[in-house]
């Protein structure tokens, strides 16, 4: 009986130790990582599967590299346009829509440049540059920094090498912190400024939300195993399934701010 009791603690604790071993990396933005969304749902995953997983937190142009290069098992950034091209050029297989939020422009709570109550993103773009206030830029190739410049290119303005603009290649909340601290305007994912803007007692306020092109779309996709043989493929596709299943998207649903907002809307097809 003793035996019996000694075998079968044995094969429990090291069928423990298998099943915590399981670990896969997923290269992803800073935005979901500095909102919290990471925290709370891997988790869940995790304790449904015991696939553990480890966050590398960059701008979405350096996570989609960090794929291609094959150094990440899963990728879960905010660029759609480059996504797709990144998978019609054989770097990447099975892209899914996750979950959406949108961009706001925040900025000192005087507001300079008068834009507050503004619907068109570009419109405020050219009364920033017009009236020569402060801009801070994430300047890192983000998924932010990619609409932000798209939105000064809409706008007919290259605002590089301008005394207003400043790029400091930090992520979302650095940036953030940097634009509070030289009464600048900047552009933010809803996330992140919902989730850290009381934390760390920024003086700015949303000064431009709601405009169509705001929209802020994530997707999730794992680097081409034709390409890659040594990643993690089915770890990294049972991450996407989830992701992308009802518990998944009631997971990410259900993640919001001390208020009740939601930070991000799931919309997986």
């Amino acid at each position: 009986m003793k035996n019996t009791f000694l075998i079968l603690l044995t094969i429990m604790l090291m069928s423990n130790v298998a099943f915590s071993e399981t670990r896969i990396r997923c290269a992803s933005t800073t935005s979901t990582q500095n909102s919290g969304l990471f925290d709370y749902i891997l988790p869940l995953f995790e304790k449904k599967t015991g696939i553990k997983i480890d966050v590398v937190a960059v701008g979405t142009g350096a996570a989609i590299e960090i794929g291609k290069r094959g150094d990440a098992d899963v990728v879960f950034v905010h660029a759609k346009e480059q996504e797709l091209k990144a998978v019609e050029e054989g770097w990447f297989v099975n892209r899914h829509d996750v979950m959406y939020n949108d961009f706001v422009v925040i900025g000192p709570s005087n507001d300079p440049a008068k834009i507050k109550g503004m619907k068109a993103a570009t419109e405020a773009f050219k009364e920033i540059s017009e009236s020569g206030s402060s801009f801070v830029s994430r300047g890192d190739k983000s998924g932010t920094n990619t609409k932000e410049l798209s939105l000064w290119k809409k706008a007919g303005i290259e605002p590089a090498g301008q005394k207003w603009y400043l790029e400091v290649g930090q992520g979302m909340e650095k940036t953030q912190r940097v634009a509070d601290e030289k009464l600048a305007y900047t552009l933010s994912d809803r996330g992140t400024w919902l989730a850290t803007k009381d934390k760390d007692k920024l003086d700015m306020v949303i000064v431009l939300e709601g405009d169509q092109s705001l929209f802020n779309q994530y997707g999730v996709m794992i680097p081409n195993p034709e390409k890659h043989k040594h990643i993690k493929n089915k770890e990294a596709l049972e991450f996407v399934n989830w992701l992308i299943s009802q518990e998944g998207q009631a997971a990410i649903a259900g993640f919001k701010d001390k208020n009740g907002n939601a930070l991000f809307i799931p919309n997986a097809k």
